[in-house]
């Protein structure tokens, strides 16, 4: 299995995805092509211990500005590295791309170069964050920020397909995100969507859960729109930060508890671990006909080499595929329920 990565993506350099692209081949046994300006990738591979590996660099010498709009920005350069390792998962040469480029010319190239699994109207980000009982899927994370009701029915079964496929979680249930538990609750979106899921085929529909439940883990898939996913997402890694730099601060702030923080070490990092984005490094683009995993813009080497092994898990339990032929089954419920 060959997975594509933008090399050139993320906000630290081709140094450090090359770098982590690297340790992830090696960690989860797969092959690379790497996308991105040919003397820039070379250039960073030659610090890199490749011995072993099968690494493939695709000349991309495009760039493509976080300023630009993204769908003219893929068709405006067509050898950029996101344009070339999009190419590299639709002609067969790769199985998956990963990017922690601008993720709106990643899900607008992912729309023209791999096209919408059929049934499919939206795509969603879908990715973990850090609950009570383990973690919590939540999408989406921000390529839709202004759905409609029938979107958000088709992110939980997505979703649902997501998680059971590639985690083996059996029928997990499904929380809409609102500001109260009761029906009555949330914005006009929220109201319209909450009958619909109730009454959508393939889902365990739990009913509202409030922002706080994502946390104690009371479903296994939470279901919002984009915007409100992503202030989600990015005040959790705060969160994260906040609590991590506190911790440190407080144990480091005497001789005595600087002892003691060193006897409590090992339960400290795993703590660390838990809440770090970069243990899972990517989240897949449910909804495109291909594995697409868009990591964090300020992936470090570990963040990547988490996202190839994410690639390679959703390549493995055919998520895509497993989505188009179960949306298939569904399509006739489907469409009842978004008519009504």
């Amino acid at each position: 299995m060959r997975i594509a990565v933008d090399a050139v993506g993320g906000d630290h350099g081709s140094a450090v995805v090359v770098a982590g692209a690297i340790d992830g081949a090696r960690r989860f046994g797969v092959e690379l092509l790497l996308a991105g300006p040919e003397a820039e990738v070379r250039q960073a591979l030659s610090s890199c211990n490749t011995s072993g590996l099968d690494v493939i660099v695709a000349d991309a010498p495009q760039i493509i500005g976080m300023e630009e709009q993204p769908a003219q920005a893929v068709r405006r350069k067509p050898r950029s590295a996101i344009a070339v390792a999009l190419d590299a998962v639709k002609d067969g040469r790769a199985t998956a791309l990963v990017s922690a480029g601008h993720s709106g010319a990643v899900m607008a190239g992912a729309l023209q170069k791999l096209g919408r699994i059929h049934g499919i109207d939206r795509p969603a980000i879908a990715g973990y964050l850090p609950s009570m009982k383990g973690k919590t899927l939540v999408l989406d994370l921000g390529a839709v920020t202004d759905p409609r009701p029938h979107h958000l029915v088709q992110f939980a079964q997505m979703g649902t397909i997501y998680i059971e496929r590639a985690f083996g979680v059996a029928r997990p249930t499904v929380g809409l995100l609102s500001n109260g538990v009761e029906p009555s609750k949330g914005n006009q979106l929220v109201q319209e969507t909450f009958p619909l899921l109730a009454a959508a085929p393939g889902i365990d529909f739990h009913g509202n859960v409030e922002g706080n439940d994502i946390t104690r883990g009371v479903v296994d898939v939470v279901v919002t729109d984009g915007f409100t996913g992503n202030v989600a997402l990015k005040t959790a890694e705060g969160a994260a930060a906040l609590i991590n730099e506190t911790m440190r601060r407080r144990l480091t702030s005497s001789i005595v508890r600087k002892a003691l923080a060193g006897l409590l070490y090992p339960a400290f990092r795993e703590v660390r671990k838990d809440l770090d984005y970069a243990e899972q490094g990517g989240a897949p683009l449910l909804g495109i006909d291909g594995v697409v995993i868009i990591s964090h813009g300020r992936s470090n080497e570990r963040a990547i080499a988490s996202a190839v092994g994410v690639a390679k898990q959703s390549a493995e339990g055919d998520v895509p595929g497993t989505i188009a032929r179960l949306m298939a089954m569904l399509e006739p419920s489907t469409e009842s329920v978004a008519a009504g």
